[in-house]
């Protein structure tokens, strides 16, 4: 599998990458942001995700919603923050190429003057609103918040999640905004990868026309920040939930380092899917369990490997937690089958493979392209990565594991019913978030 490309840098130093692929006649635009809330500091949280609305609310030309000319063109749009990034996309007629290059360059040079106190004043409260509705009222929703508190001491820039506190959203200044777009959002800290029904010349030409006289903007120092290796925590956490659960999360290899790839297929052996040891043990043969789920969340100054459990009816979390810590020991002890190291690579590999079906969108080619050239500096990583998994063995996945999650402590978060404190693991103490 290939993804050709070729990549230019323009002389404000936004790196373009264009791809050709003529089978439809649309056109992916892709924006990638070298931003996210890792770039924030401890009291001043959620701005880069503040900034995925409010770069949708107008600019300085068209100072109106973002949304409604690209979608009269028949175009699909949206963006996305994480803790590392922030990016932007648009999939539409090739004849509407021209309309969404416009509107992303003029967000990228011209945003500020039509950024008022009163559209931050709005697009603040959704912030808000929306951390009530995905995080405080959602079950489980602030258990994410409590591990990321627990695994990274206050001054990491993992330690919040992205979508801030709400008390540094209230406390923040317009000033304060301006200045965080003035330093993360220009050319010099942006990639532009163009995707679809174009000739490789004139997208460079549009590029150049649109983008080439924004000025460059400062580049960011790199953010750098060390896990101090700590004692595992045992929490608790209550919630408005009916069932308790019970996660465990280690410190593991950020994206790309070594042990990455191994940790991922170790997820998938634990519990990804009806097949793998602890939902076929837990849920299906045992029903001790509702649900189980095991993910390698690899960032890029860190990582966080995380099984979470939930328990079925009058099932106590401890049992749960002595079978995932069993399952892993015997993983480290055996290494996964043959076959189950099989399906993992194969459901990697179809991973990749999903990726080059669309030019657009979430994890289409012009996302890939950017997410490599961001995080490695090299568009054309695709190949690399998947080598990193065909190169997985079953003893570099038992050697990982015993590494990051044996000789490593985990913390331990029990979420349980209001006024249940006696159905978590025994010993927790109690942690608030808010």
């Amino acid at each position: 599998m290939q993804l050709p490309y070729t990549k230019r840098t323009l002389g404000n130093g936004l790196d373009v990458i264009v791809h050709e692929d003529h089978q439809l006649p649309m056109v992916a635009v892709n924006v990638w942001y070298h931003v996210g809330s890792k770039n924030e500091r401890l009291g001043r949280t959620g701005f880069a995700h503040l900034f995925e609305h409010l770069m949708f609310e107008g600019s300085a030309h068209h100072d109106h919603g973002f949304f409604p000319p690209l979608q009269r063109a028949g175009g699909l749009l949206n963006g996305s923050t994480s803790a590392d990034r922030t990016n932007y996309w648009e999939v539409v007629p090739t004849g509407a190429l021209e309309l969404a290059l416009w509107m992303e360059s003029d967000r990228m040079g011209f945003l500020l003057p039509a950024l008022t106190e009163e559209k931050f004043n709005n697009q603040r409260d959704v912030v808000i609103n929306e951390r009530r509705q995905n995080y405080e009222n959602r079950p489980y929703g602030l258990a994410g918040m409590a591990l990321s508190a627990a695994m990274f001491p206050p001054e990491h820039p993992y330690h919040w999640l992205t979508i801030g506190s709400a008390d540094d959203l209230r406390a923040t200044s317009l000033d304060e905004v301006h200045a965080f777009f003035q330093t993360y959002y220009h050319p010099s800290n942006a990639s532009l990868a163009l995707a679809g029904d174009i000739e490789t010349g004139p997208a460079f030409e549009l590029a150049e026309r649109f983008f080439g006289d924004l000025p460059p903007g400062p580049v960011p120092a790199p953010v750098r920040a060390e896990v101090t290796p700590q004692p595992g925590g045992n929490l608790v956490l209550e919630d408005r939930v009916e069932l308790p659960r019970v996660y465990l999360s280690w410190h593991s290899p950020a994206m790309f380092a070594a042990g990455d790839a191994e940790l991922d297929v170790m997820a998938d052996v634990v519990a990804h899917g009806k097949t793998s040891r602890l939902y076929r043990s837990l849920v299906y043969e045992r029903r001790v369990a509702a649900d189980v789920s095991a993910h390698q969340s690899s960032r890029e100054i860190a990582g966080v490997f995380q099984v979470a459990c939930t328990a079925a009816a009058g099932v106590a979390l401890p049992e749960l937690h002595t079978a995932i810590r069993d399952t892993i020991a015997e993983i480290i002890r055996q290494g996964p089958t043959a076959a189950e190291l099989e399906r993992a690579l194969a459901q990697t590999e179809a991973q990749f493979i999903y990726r080059l079906q669309t030019i657009g969108g979430f994890g289409g080619k012009g996302d890939q392209l950017n997410a490599y050239n961001v995080f490695r500096g090299d568009p054309g990583y695709f190949e690399a990565d998947r080598e990193r998994y065909r190169a997985v063995t079953a003893g570099g996945v038992a050697a990982a594991a015993r590494r990051y999650l044996q000789e490593a402590p985990a913390v331990t978060l029990s979420v349980v019913p209001c006024g249940r404190r006696e159905l978590a693991m025994p010993g927790a103490d109690e942690v608030r978030v808010s």
